[in-house]
């Protein structure tokens, strides 16, 4: 395993799994521009790394994450400079967008843009100790890390609505009933439960990961017609890579014989 680090965000390889740790445990792994900053950029490394087959994000310490830090809120000198920034470092659709399948391994506290951030991966695995609330509105604001949509697509509407307008706590267990988590383990197992997933998950070749990611994704936003055309065409497509392997299979093995 090699790996490289920084203070904010720990990044790991694992084989071909990307491992990647929210490092602020002593602040349960409150999100702050160090580790916006660190994140967008080992996201965009992973993009870019055709050796990576999937991803687990995982928080150090005893929290997943607790969302934003109260602490930097209003640092920016304006909010002009906020939406520059946001929009020159998107973080979400960064993760959002990975054509490999992202695993999120949540314990203790995953709460506001921590749980967002678990939304937004493509399975979320919980240990038995998981706190998960989205306490935003309480507080005068909504869950603006994707987390109104990706909620509503993972939860339904009615659950979806119930989390973000009272902020209610949920376990471990309730987040396996309503759809948020697929699976519930000991803390002690979630390492290499999320590592096991992530394996079996990048057998996938990424090519073909990367595509089927997108029919399931963006067939959320279409209607069922559309949809189902895009599923034709993403099917086509597997046809296609399948012949184009089999005709350099077949050619590598006349080669041979000659």
């Amino acid at each position: 395993m090699s790996s490289t680090g920084a203070s904010a965000v720990l990044y790991a390889r694992r084989g071909a799994v990307a491992w990647v740790t929210l490092n602020r445990p002593e602040q349960f792994n409150a999100y702050n521009m160090a580790m916006r900053d660190e994140l967008f950029q080992i996201l965009t490394a992973i993009h870019e790394d055709s050796s990576v087959r999937a991803m687990v994000l995982r928080g150090a310490g005893k929290a997943f994450s607790t969302g934003g830090d109260l602490a930097e809120f209003g640092m920016a000198p304006s909010p002009i400079v906020a939406r520059w920034v946001r929009f020159r470092r998107d973080v979400w659709g960064m993760m959002r967008a990975l054509p490999i399948p992202t695993v999120a391994a949540i314990h203790g506290y995953t709460v506001g843009g921590g749980l967002e951030m678990a939304l937004l991966c493509d399975v979320a695995i919980a240990a038995t100790d998981t706190r998960i609330s989205l306490p935003e509105t309480g507080a005068g604001m909504i869950p603006g890390v994707a987390g109104t949509q990706t909620a509503a697509r993972r939860l339904g509407l009615g659950r979806a609505l119930d989390l973000c307008l009272t902020g209610r706590w949920i376990d471990a267990q309730d987040a396996l009933l309503v759809g948020l988590v697929a699976e519930v383990v000991p803390v002690a197992d979630l390492d290499q439960r999320a590592l096991t997933i992530a394996r079996e998950l990048g057998r996938v070749p990424r090519e073909r990961a990367a595509i089927l990611k997108l029919a399931v994704w963006e067939g959320l936003n279409l209607p069922l017609r559309d949809g189902l055309e895009l599923e034709q065409r993403v099917a086509q497509r597997f046809s296609n890579m399948t012949a184009g392997k089999n005709q350099k299979t077949s050619t590598r093995g006349r080669n041979r014989a000659k």
